[in-house]
């Protein structure tokens, strides 16, 4: 190779994580650690008209913003772009480029675009910055659709700084590298630079990394990583990892130590309140070939199995894969749930009967249940309470146990327990066990609301009871450990998550009165 450059990602890419809001020292901090390490380009963040912000965030409003706020004294030697997504800036817009504003553009861009987006990189060149080619989900591309689009760019965009393949759902392998870097490598122009950005779905930027580095070629080639893989879902190729690598085997004088110091201070910090990282949920999108975002979706829900998350996401349409659709998530993750429909009618008919003006003792899974048990226990043994638990685990003679939960339906059942599901965990209810249609007891708005919680409330609201008794609905918070008394069931929520829960969760219990039932907390809850 001719020359061998590493972009850092971090302020973009790493931005895909916490909506790009570093804040301002943040900011500040990871740019002078970049700076320090001797990379040699810097990615400042996304240029976005509609959601960009004038400061405090590394998704810009335009380019102007970027030297005023945050890129105040440019390093010598080091070359500073931003991110163009195709469609998210009017390019009529930008301005010339200047000494002291950033260097180029790297425009994104889906392959139904790839046409549309020449004409942009033609003006965006014109106007002084260098151009760097994005396709997104290169693997989209089949050989001929590449091929053409590479002969296209030699022919309109021949000054263009670099080309780039994109891993954008972390499902390249190694087969795929040597295919897709012998095409991209024998038929673009000689001069350009060949770039990779790659995401770790499935553990392999760094390998793929080397593979790239070990292709006999004599063109310039360009690595895009972060610190600490800091990226959306599983993340990036980490530059500490790679600057290592280039030092020991090509000769490179990369600083680790800026990027260690910058990881200890900053980004440990955010990656505690923002996990990013391999998970099951992000390999399984990347052999289903969607983005990750799906899987984010419906794992973070914490409603299915992970092998029923990787179900879902194998039925996802093609044409849907590529972009999230909240929608057609909501929409899909309800007709699997639906697909095991029964006729409930008997079923509630008997529970009614049985439960219509009675006291209730509802036990959800918060953890004040283990702190105030011998409260708890005292109140199930009235003989005027029937006491029904969610997704228990406690040692409680309950008088039903509600779950939405195939191993608690599965182990409850074995017991031989009064057990209530929804037709989407079973349907075949027998003996002790009682089957609710899926569909009729859940609320939609905008999400899909199904826990155990909204469907043990909106089945006591038609059976007419008395007065509900709630214990263990503690609400949620990001503080993993105080979410739930049983481990096991503890997830990371953040904080975004935890106030639309806590807020959902206030208003629809506060709603229980319009239908004549009492609630009184038996423990300490943020929904009163």
């Amino acid at each position: 190779m001719n020359s061998l450059k590493v972009l850092d990602v971090t302020l973009r890419d790493g931005g895909c994580v916490n909506d790009f809001n570093f804040g301002q020292i943040y900011m500040e901090k990871i740019l002078a650690a970049q700076e320090a390490s001797g990379v040699d380009v810097i990615e400042m963040g996304y240029i976005d008209e509609n959601k960009g912000s004038a400061s405090g965030r590394t998704q810009y409003i335009d380019e102007t913003v970027i030297p005023k706020y945050i890129m105040k004294q440019k390093k010598p030697g080091v070359t500073y772009v931003a991110m163009m997504d195709y469609g998210k800036f009017n390019v009529d817009k930008l301005g010339q480029r200047t000494e002291d504003g950033i260097d180029g553009i790297r425009m994104a861009f889906h392959k139904k675009n790839r046409l549309d987006m020449i004409p942009l990189g033609r003006k965006i060149i014109e106007k002084g910055y260098q151009f760097y080619i994005q396709p997104m989900i290169t693997l989209r591309y089949s050989d001929v659709e590449l091929l053409e689009f590479i002969e296209l760019v030699n022919k309109e965009l021949p000054d263009a700084s670099g080309f780039y393949i994109v891993d954008s759902f972390g499902e390249m392998r190694p087969n795929d590298m040597s295919r897709i870097l012998n095409l991209v490598d024998h038929n673009l122009i000689p001069s350009m630079t060949l770039g990779f950005h790659s995401h770790n779905n499935l553990q392999m930027s760094y390998s793929n990394a080397c593979a790239l580095l070990q292709f006999p070629t004599n063109r310039n080639l360009m690595l895009d990583s972060s610190i600490m893989g800091m990226g959306k879902g599983a993340g990036n190729l980490n530059t500490e990892l790679l600057l290592e690598h280039l030092n020991l085997y090509y000769g490179k004088q990369y600083r680790i130590a800026p990027l260690l110091e910058v990881m200890d201070k900053v980004l440990n910090q955010l990656h505690d309140e923002y996990y990013w990282g391999y998970a099951p949920e992000y390999y399984l999108s990347s052999a289903n070939h969607c983005t990750p975002s799906y899987a984010s979706h419906f794992y973070n829900k914490h409603m299915l199995p992970i092998d029923q998350v990787g179900e879902l996401l194998g039925m996802i349409a093609e044409e849907k894969k590529i972009s999230f659709d909240k929608n057609y998530a909501e929409k899909l993750y309800r007709q699997y749930n639906e697909s095991k429909a029964v006729d409930d009618t008997v079923v509630v008919d008997e529970l009614r009967s049985e439960l219509k003006g009675k006291r209730i003792l509802l036990i959800a899974p918060g953890k004040s249940v283990g702190e105030k048990l011998n409260k708890i226990k005292e109140l199930a043994e009235l003989d005027d309470v029937v006491v029904i638990g969610l997704n228990p685990t406690l040692d409680i003679d309950f008088d039903y146990v509600l779950t939405t939960r195939k191993e608690i339906y599965d182990r409850s059942v074995e017991k031989g327990l009064n057990v209530i599901a929804p037709s989407s965990i079973s349907k075949g209810g027998r003996g002790n066990v009682k089957i609710l249609n899926y569909s009729n007891w859940i609320e939609v708005d905008e999400r899909t609301h199904d826990s155990s919680s909204v469907i043990a409330m909106n089945l006591l609201k038609v059976c007419e009871v008395k007065e509900l008794l709630l214990a263990g609905f503690d609400g949620f918070s990001v503080d993993i450990n105080q979410n739930y008394y049983d481990p096991s069931m503890r997830h990371p929520v953040n904080q975004e998550q935890a106030v639309r829960r806590n807020t959902y969760y206030k208003r629809f219990i506060k709603n229980l009165k319009e239908y004549g039932i009492n609630v009184e907390y038996v423990t300490p809850s943020l929904y009163e």
